[in-house]
């Protein structure tokens, strides 16, 4: 892979582990320089491995010979007034802002207990917190640097739960709203050369995923876990490839499904396996780029 992103500036959100670290990783070695946002500081704090400093040094490593680079910058993204500071530490350091991937999510402890809503607590609300409303606080943040420089990529990390049912009301419905804010947000950036757009995963092995599966797989949706999983640096690829795509502006607004947009872009896996899409069996994406529907009814 080419350095095609050397000079450009990147934040991750919620990448200590899982898709945020191997995004993070994929975009360092592609020569950015990646804000590594989280929460872990120190192993041992969460039952996973992984830090906010351990992934920023290994985007180091991953981008010695690129000139990438990773800034740990620990941040509960549920916190305004942190979020608030750490675009104002981007801007300061950098004084410009290229992509933003708002991956940070919270995960209720019963996900996968097959209860019905209203036998779950009030609490798993937290899922909208980081996860939704988080995504809109960072892409303001993110907005008002990108459109005064009159460039810029926001991607939203979701997946075939936007349209499928998976695990419950409240995580299918961030999904729903995560992406519909992307297409929207792209109808009022369009003008302004700022792309936002929505990233449908499958199954990708992170460390919780692999956890999941090996104590609880059956708990978990038959139509995933029958999935072909990809690593965490699978999506990062897809993103660098985003992000260098001069005529990215064609697809602002659409969801789109990692694994298509992969072959699209003649991307494989870090073992070489060309990832397969799970429209078939998990469903299709609702809208398309702005460019290609007048989504405003003009």
């Amino acid at each position: 892979m080419t350095a095609s992103l050397a000079g450009k500036v990147a934040l991750v959100t919620g990448a200590s582990r899982g898709i945020g670290k191997g995004i993070a990783l994929v975009l360092a070695e592609q020569g950015a320089t990646v804000y590594v946002t989280g929460r872990t500081l120190q192993e041992g704090e969460y039952y996973l491995p992984g830090t906010v400093g351990g992934t920023a040094a290994e985007c180091d490593a991953r981008g010695s010979a690129s000139g990438g680079r990773g800034i740990a910058a620990a941040c509960d993204h549920g916190d305004d007034a942190a979020v608030a500071a750490l675009f104002a530490r981007i801007a300061s350091e950098q004084g410009r802002l290229d992509i933003l991937v708002n991956n940070a999510l919270t995960i209720s402890e019963d996900l996968l207990d097959p209860k019905g809503f209203w036998e779950k607590p009030l609490s798993d609300l937290e899922m909208w917190e980081v996860g939704v409303k988080s995504n809109y606080v960072a892409a303001w943040h993110a907005a008002r640097i990108m459109v005064p420089q009159k460039s810029g990529l926001i991607v939203a990390i979701s997946g075939y739960a936007a349209v499928t049912y998976t695990y419950g009301v409240i995580f299918g419905t961030s999904k729903t709203a995560v992406d519909r804010m992307s297409r929207d947000m792209a109808v009022e950036l369009e003008p302004h050369g700022v792309a936002s757009l929505a990233l449908w995963q499958g199954l990708t092995l992170t460390e919780k995923a692999k956890d999941n599966l090996a104590r609880m797989g059956d708990k978990m949706t038959a139509s995933i876990t029958s999935m072909q999983g990809s690593s965490v640096e699978h999506p990062g690829r897809v993103i660098a490839a985003l992000a260098a795509d001069p005529e990215i502006m064609k697809r602002s607004g659409g969801e789109f499904i990692t694994a298509e947009l992969a072959q699209e872009y003649g991307i494989t896996d870090v073992d070489g396996a060309v990832i397969a899409s799970a429209r078939a069996r998990r469903g299709s994406p609702l809208w398309k780029p702005v460019a290609e529907v007048d989504y405003r009814g003009r």
